[in-house]
């Protein structure tokens, strides 16, 4: 006898399918009937784009050097790490699986890549690579692994597995897009069709179906951070750590992530919370544009992909009661290159933004046949959009400056000076916490930044694993809503160490602005079921936005996994 729920989820994927026939007929027929394959010249496909005025693009690294780019990631160095898959989307029969890990240098800082290193190799579909620890972690299968380069000849020779047991039912919804949190834990996701069980030392977690993955590798401690989408494809962080992801087999645009949450498509969840975009295409990949280069009126936009329609996206975020409100804006990127695949955008170290073109006429993973003759398996490129009128930000090497100077980047405008000198700081270890006081000590309170900056500082503690009582009360009393409600989530993760942390939490659930009492609502959660009741309905007495009640109801599976 089929029991209530399952058939609850089959009707929910069946009319999954129903609605994304409907959805996506007429690409799907498109690309059926697709007979003119473009010439793959990237300089035919430059012609095509379509840019804001005052924009430049440029060919950063192409193939023959690069092939089919998954996912890619700076290092603190400015080498640009890319995930490269030649057998995607299935293995044939007798082939050997020699999908890559590789990296690509510009070398002279003009702009454009001038070398290629093929660090990893004989991977089958790896889906995310991120630096970190001394080498770098790749999604891969049904393993998260470490590969590190010991003799200092650019290629690893020490692989290690991390954890093993993700989901592998489909090659396009297994374990993808790493990247590291401000408070230095790594973000992954899964989709719809994956179901996962992995063994830590914290015990066994599970996921079945979608949803974001968030790892400390310090401690081992892995945890479901969010819940649902279908094909979540990216995941960033504004200035203030608040998080936010996209989906590329979904339709709302950017997706606000609320700790514990339910989103589209999560299975049993009681409430969910909506996309900022209802109706908006798919996406893949995302960007917080923090750079100086880039204009005033694009910083904090998020960029994506909509890797459909040929296009690079720009949304304007702004807060909204316990959310925020998303208004889609002119392209980074338009084209009419049936080949132009947009998939993965980031931030580099000179300001500029660099593009993933996963460069294919045919995307269809099951609508179009695994071994039509149409699909692509050897180019791939990189993008780089520049605008000249502002200075490109000056090189840094990173992995070589001395702590002062890294702390005094926490500071920086730039995204990714304060991002890489924030995870360069961490991983040299807890000799650097005086020179990282010393410098909090003496930030300047009158700085429109102030406590953005002294977030940094936390995001430092929370990395080595050292609670800081002082400094994350004055967080959560400040003046900055954005940083009270990052402190009241970082408060969720150090209560059994801090013992005033139920006092200080039931004033964050009384605060004055929704998503701090938001986010006291799913801190909650993490302390005691005891605190549970009286947060819900404290928070509950206050006009709030949909978002929290759709937490309150939500929130409570965060340590389920």
């Amino acid at each position: 006898m089929i029991r209530a729920d399952v058939r609850r989820f089959a009707h929910v994927i069946r009319w999954g399918f129903v609605l994304t026939a409907f959805t996506w007929g007429a690409p799907v027929f498109a690309q059926r009937e697709l007979r003119d394959i473009p010439d793959p010249d990237p300089e035919l496909e430059r012609a095509t784009f379509v840019l804001p005025e005052g924009f430049e693009v440029n060919l950063y690294a192409s193939d023959p050097s690069i092939a089919k780019p998954i996912q890619m990631n700076f290092d603190p160095d400015g080498r640009l790490w890319i995930a490269s898959s030649e057998v995607y989307p299935l293995i044939e029969p007798g082939q050997v699986a020699n999908d890559r890990i590789l990296y690509v240098e510009d070398l002279d800082h003009d702009g454009t890549a001038d070398q290629t290193t093929i660090f990893a190799d004989g991977l089958l579909i790896p889906t995310g690579v991120v630096p970190g620890d001394g080498g770098v972690y790749v999604g891969a299968s049904t393993e998260l692994l470490h590969f590190r380069d010991t003799d200092d000849d650019g290629k690893a020779d020490e692989r290690r597995i991390v954890l093993s047991g993700f989901g592998t039912e489909d090659t396009h919804h297994i374990i993808h897009t790493l990247r590291w949190g401000p408070e230095q834990r790594m973000y992954f996701n899964q989709s719809i069709y994956i179901h996962s069980h992995i063994e830590t030392p914290w015990g066994v977690r599970r996921l079945n179906a979608g949803g974001v993955w968030q790892f400390w590798p310090r401690s081992m401690q892995l945890d479901v951070f969010s819940r649902g989408l279908v094909n979540q494809w990216g995941t960033v962080f504004d200035d203030h750590g608040t998080t936010f992801a996209t989906d590329g087999a979904g339709g709302e645009g950017i997706n606000y992530l609320v700790p514990g949450a339910y989103y589209y498509k999560a299975f049993g969840a009681e409430r969910i919370l909506s996309g900022l975009n209802p109706g908006s295409p798919k996406h893949c990949g995302v960007e917080a544009a923090y750079s100086s280069h880039l204009p005033d009126d694009w910083q904090g936009s998020m960029i994506t992909n909509d890797f459909r329609g040929h296009r690079v996206c720009r949304f304007v975020i702004r807060e909204e009661g316990a959310g925020f409100v998303s208004v889609e804006q002119q392209e980074v990127i338009r084209s009419d290159h049936v080949a132009f695949r947009p998939i993965d955008v980031k931030i580099g170290p000179d300001g500029a933004l660099y593009i993933a073109d996963w460069y294919n006429p045919i995307i269809q993973h099951g609508e179009v046949d695994f071994r039509d003759e149409r699909r692509d398996h050897v180019h791939g490129r990189i993008w780089r959009v520049t605008f000249p009128e502002r200075p490109l930000v000056e090189y840094t090497q990173l992995s070589t400056a001395t702590n002062a100077e890294l702390i005094s980047l926490l500071s920086s405008p730039e995204a990714f000076q304060r991002e890489h000198a924030k995870r360069v700081l961490v991983e040299r270890g807890r000799d650097i916490l005086p020179e990282v006081r010393r410098w909090m000590t003496n930030l300047d309170n009158s700085t429109q930044h102030y406590h953005r900056h002294r977030l940094q500082s936390l995001n430092i503690y929370q990395g080595l694993d050292i609670v800081e009582p002082e400094l994350l009360y004055s967080l959560l009393v400040s003046r900055d809503p954005g940083a009270r409600a990052t402190a009241t989530r970082t408060l969720g993760e150090w209560h059994e160490r801090i013992p005033e942390a139920f006092e200080w939490l039931a004033k964050r659930v009384q605060d004055e602005h929704p998503r701090v009492r938001l986010e006291a609502v799913c801190a909650s959660e993490r302390v005691a079921r005891a605190t549970r009741s009286s947060a819900e309905s404290a928070t509950l007495h206050k006009p709030t936005q949909r978002a929290d009640k759709a937490c309150t109801s939500t929130c409570g599976e965060f340590n389920k996994a």
